[in-house]
């Protein structure tokens, strides 16, 4: 069974995706490379939803938050 590969940190994974999306929009890659990329896109978000549901995870045990409260939205300063 093959080893599945390591997943990257969360922000190469986000550089690697706007590489990606910049790539995609130049509208230069055949179909098949196209479909790679894309490929490649959806794992990488896989990889910052997860990276990010788990700092979340994270905070909220810091925090003493339990997982049925509420979250608020966040406000900027401006």
């Amino acid at each position: 069974m093959p080893r599945k590969k390591k997943s990257p940190p969360l922000e190469e994974a986000l550089s690697e995706l706007e590489s990606l999306v910049e790539t995609l929009e130049q509208g230069d890659l055949s179909l098949d490379e196209s479909l790679k990329s894309f490929e490649r896109g959806v794992e990488l978000t896989r990889t910052c939803q997860k990276a990010l549901e788990a700092a979340e995870q994270k905070v909220r045990l810091l925090t003493g938050d339990s997982n049925d409260a509420e979250l608020e939205p966040f406000q900027r300063d401006e």
